[in-house]
């Protein structure tokens, strides 16, 4: 009965579709001020680490089942910076991020209280770094354009779709991003992330 559907979806909260197949992280784009200019807080990842070691990113890590997006933030940046929720606070979520590789990413937009009481977890940041939102804002990283094509297995159903082998497949594009600060590259899913923040603070500014 139609009755059934409403109840069911009345107070329905969309999200992701497929959300449930993918893993889920949580990071953040730390403010901090310095000499009364705004900086972006970046790690380093340590050398050590089986993923992406020494690759530079934000703090922020895996979503934990029995915890939230903004939850799992707040723990990861208690655990890589040492710091205690009274040290800082996030601010507000970002948009999401759906990678190609099945990874949900809930960003976050916060700011650092007491950078004096850092101190980072050497088993997971080698070192942290600082960069001027002034900095990012007037300069343009640069931009690579690479295909995603589909690999399709050899035992692919094409005889259930019309034009079998020679349907017309849709190509993805994909955006690598760098950004170049002194001897620093950041590129990316955290480049990806820092430009939709820059673009949605720029476009928040103009409005202003």
């Amino acid at each position: 009965m139609i009755n059934d559907v409403i109840k069911k979806f009345y107070n329905n909260i969309p999200y992701i579709n497929g959300w449930q197949k993918m893993k889920r992280a949580s990071v953040a784009i730390l403010l901090v001020e310095v000499e009364g200019k705004l900086n972006i807080v970046f790690e380093v990842r340590a050398k050590h680490m089986r993923s992406q070691p020494g690759d530079i990113s934000f703090p922020g890590g895996k979503i934990d089942l029995k915890e939230n997006e903004k939850e799992a933030i707040t723990r990861e940046v208690c655990e890589e910076l040492g710091l205690s929720n009274e040290d800082f606070e996030i601010i507000a979520p970002l948009n999401l991020l759906v990678t190609h590789y099945s990874l949900l990413i809930h960003p976050f937009v916060g700011y650092i209280k007491n950078f004096d009481n850092i101190n980072i977890n050497k088993d997971e940041v080698d070192h942290i770094f600082l960069v001027p939102l002034d900095y990012l804002l007037n300069n343009e990283p640069r931009i690579e354009k690479s295909k995603i094509i589909a690999n399709r297995s050899e035992d692919f159903p094409y005889d259930l779709i019309n034009g079998g082998k020679n349907y017309k497949f849709k190509e993805g594009v994909y955006r690598s991003l760098f950004y170049k600060y002194e001897n620093y590259v950041i590129w990316g899913i955290t480049a990806l992330i820092l430009e939709d923040f820059l673009n949605d603070f720029n476009k928040d500014m103009t409005k202003g």
